[in-house]
């Protein structure tokens, strides 16, 4: 697997996530940086509030002021909140030159004050040191693959930490918007953030009456092995939120492999019977590959030219569901998926 299919792997392994909806927080709450006066306050009563996660418990006694976040999606849920963390993971697939995403620049450009530090993740080893010297009330890192040698010395310098449920990189994304709302004292808050969600999700299900029914595959064709994402994958779960519905013949090639994915060999891609095939590549030209490729137009859609696709490191990295990403990217998805219907049914 490359490592751009790695990262996004590691990134889509939300596996049994809540349906995967898409909307628009483009109007975040808040109008300052964390700490200002402007900046949305918890609720005093919702402190102190204990997390059980996978390294033990951990207690807030108060509203943090100064937050700091790790991993995928915190940093996201944190700006949707109305607040500008202090620290932020560094984005090294999608984030450009200055390594932070354009829907998290955006966030911070709408919300004002000064841009957070950026926290080296180009080895997914977090810089303690780093951190600290943030001078952060709180890490919120719910999903992420923050270790236990980690955790131990963030909380050993009296920082509280909210870590991963139970496993890395395995947390629901929803979760993540409304255990980072719990931390911070805004749980209504967080509850509003998911439902524009879904609501915006509901809305494009509704102008594409078309989508409903259609059967789609979501597969990626990463040099000598070719992948197909399940059911669970949230991924996946957006196109049947928008009303397709996955190809029997998707479930009928998993081979038990992953939660999220299976693989299929090269004599198997005639098999994958779907209406509609969609599809995410870093570029143009490994778009045009998928397209005309003798190994791929094995697969039925792909000969017939019903497939949307997803194109550029930028827009790969959004498929992955936050409260920020669903927003941003689905203009794009709704758009490719409307042109390769037309093509499947025309």
């Amino acid at each position: 697997m490359s490592s751009s299919t790695s990262r996004l792997s590691a990134l889509a392994a939300l596996t049994v996530a809540g349906g995967l909806v898409l909307a628009g927080c483009a109007g975040t709450p808040g109008t300052e940086t964390a700490g200002s006066s402007d900046a949305p306050a918890g609720s005093a009563d919702a402190f102190p509030v204990t997390f059980e996660h996978m390294y033990g418990e951990t207690t807030i006694e108060s509203a943090p002021e100064r937050i700091a976040t790790w991993g995928w999606g915190a940093t996201d849920a944190v700006l949707a909140l109305g607040i500008v963390p202090v620290a932020i993971a560094s984005m090294d697939y999608g984030g450009g030159d200055n390594r932070i995403t354009p829907w998290v620049e955006d966030a911070i450009a709408d919300l004002g004050g000064e841009e957070p530090a950026i926290l080296d993740n180009a080895t997914f080893e977090l810089s303690v040191e780093e951190l600290l010297a943030s001078d952060p009330d709180v890490l919120i890192a719910p999903y992420s693959g923050l270790t236990q040698e980690e955790y131990d010395a963030v909380t050993g310098a009296g920082i509280p930490v909210l870590a991963p449920a139970e496993a890395l990189w395995s947390t629901p994304w929803r979760e993540v918007i409304t255990e980072t709302g719990k931390a911070l004292g805004l749980d209504a808050e967080a509850e509003q953030v998911l439902a524009d969600l879904d609501q915006q999700v509901a809305d494009a299900a509704a102008e594409h009456p078309e989508f409903d029914g259609t059967t789609i595959a979501y597969a990626a064709d990463d040099v000598d092995t070719f992948y197909l994402y399940l059911p669970a994958d949230p991924r996946v779960e957006i196109l049947e939120d928008l009303g397709f519905v996955t190809a029997e013949a998707v479930t009928a090639l998993d081979t038990g492999e992953a939660t999220f994915y299976t693989t299929v060999s090269s004599e198997n891609l005639d098999q994958i019977d779907a209406e509609v095939i969609f599809t995410q590549v870093d570029s143009e030209d490994q778009l045009q590959t998928f397209l005309t490729s003798d190994r791929t137009k094995l697969i039925p859609g792909v000969a017939s030219g019903a497939v949307g696709a997803i194109v550029g490191e930028e827009n790969v990295a959004a498929i992955s569901p936050t409260a920020l990403t669903l927003p941003w990217i689905l203009p794009q998805v709704v758009e490719q998926l409307a042109a390769a219907t037309a093509a499947a049914q025309g």
